[in-house]
């Protein structure tokens, strides 16, 4: 580690709105209220603190918000770094080779876990049309399922 002042859960939580700014999700909201729901998620599931910030920074790699290389050089704890970079998917992995790697990490599946819960919620997925509502209800309860988190 650095001699970098770590950065706190403020500093992770403005650093991940900025680099979302201008994103919406799928239903067109703000991409930071998904953040936000997985940061809350995490929380209220008895996530620690590393383990909050990789919530807020849980797709900045995968979404291309925030370069890999910034995540290796930010003073952050290595254990936030590594579940950043477990529930990142890469391009063409196979479903059951993600899932792996969160389950290889520590922290990680609590992380995905809320992330899935937020994805999949219904009033989230209400304002989608009906085959891409089915598709992601089949895409996460899949996922669930590899992750050993059932229905």
């Amino acid at each position: 580690m650095s001699d970098t002042t770590p950065l706190t859960l403020a500093d992770v939580e403005a650093t991940a709105r900025a680099a979302h700014a201008g994103q919406t999700d799928k239903a067109g909201r703000p991409y930071a209220e998904h953040l936000r729901a997985v940061a809350e998620g995490v929380r209220r599931r008895g996530g620690d603190d590393e383990q909050i910030a990789a919530a807020w920074l849980h797709d900045a790699v995968e979404d291309d918000a925030l370069p890999e290389r910034w995540l290796r050089e930010a003073a952050l704890s290595r254990r936030t770094k590594d579940i950043v970079l477990a529930v990142t998917k890469r391009a063409g992995e196979p479903p059951e080779a993600y899932a792996a790697r969160i389950l290889a990490t520590p922290g990680a599946l609590l992380v995905k876990e809320a992330d899935l819960a937020h994805n999949a919620d219904p009033a989230r997925l209400a304002v989608l049309d009906e085959p891409t509502r089915t598709r992601l209800t089949e895409k996460y309860a899949r996922m669930r399922a590899l992750l050993g988190l059932g229905g």
